[in-house]
């Protein structure tokens, strides 16, 4: 191969490299805005604490936003549903969710917080959890936050397993829909209100297991310096070729 076809394939490997460098930094970013942008929406909702009806949970316009909400009413009877494999402090548990019905609006899946595994062979929540001791038969005001629910991921495999309570490898409204023999399910959840005494260990963190606006910073930075590197490289070397 010759000199000048060394220097045509180096450097389009180079740009290439470069480009793919860039690009996966903008993408970083582009993750780092859209991240930052939820947190300070939220940040306005929860500061304001603005209640509207929990019939907002069904605004499809809406299903990615986030609001305030409150109301009256009682959990439906039915299994509870539980999202399976969800780490607390390093402690493996679940995060327990129960249909409940508004005095003034249809159901919709609330988000009772996370409680750790019995068995971890079992993969259930305590008895008290699955009978719903506590929340079931009882008129309840309950207030939190209108969220959607948490990514699904890859969605592999079925994301319902009936029993007792029913176990979820992640949320799937029309699945939970059907399960609960109903014809639709609001798109939103309703995140209680840590200071609620109801449920189980929980937050308003929209970002859970994931990573922060500054964590993808610092990733765009590194990428972009990767491509100043391979840019740099590519420089020295064939300044050192003319050289020679």
């Amino acid at each position: 191969m010759s000199l000048r076809s060394t220097r045509i394939f180096g450097w389009t490997l180079a740009v290439l490299t470069i480009a793919a460098f860039v690009s996966l930094g903008q993408w970083q970013l582009s993750r780092m805005s859209q991240k930052q942008a939820t947190l300070d929406a939220v940040a306005v909702t929860l500061d304001a604490r603005t209640p509207v009806s929990l019939s907002a949970a069904g605004d499809a316009a809406r299903a990615r936003d986030y609001d305030w909400s409150g109301g009256r009413g009682r959990f439906v009877e039915q299994p509870a549903f539980v999202l399976d494999n969800q780490i607390q402090a390093g402690v493996p548990g679940l995060r327990v969710y129960r249909l409940f019905a508004p005095d003034d609006a249809p159901p919709l899946l609330v988000d009772l917080g996370w409680t750790a595994l019995v068995e971890r062979s079992t993969r259930f929540p305590d008895a008290a959890i699955v009978r719903g001791d506590g929340l079931l038969g009882r008129d309840l005001e309950l207030r939190g936050l209108l969220a959607p629910p948490p990514s699904p991921g890859l969605a592999l495999g079925p994301a319902l397993t009936p029993g007792d309570a029913v176990l979820m490898t992640r949320i799937d409204i029309p699945a939970i829909a059907a399960e609960a023999g109903l014809p639709t399910l609001p798109p939103r959840v309703l995140r209680l209100d840590p200071a609620l005494d109801v449920g189980y260990l929980r937050d308003l963190d929209v970002l859970p297991n994931t990573l922060t606006p500054d964590k993808h910073l610092g990733y765009a930075v590194q990428w972009f310096g990767l491509a100043l590197a391979v840019l740099a490289i590519a420089l020295v070397l064939t300044f050192r070729t003319r050289r020679r």
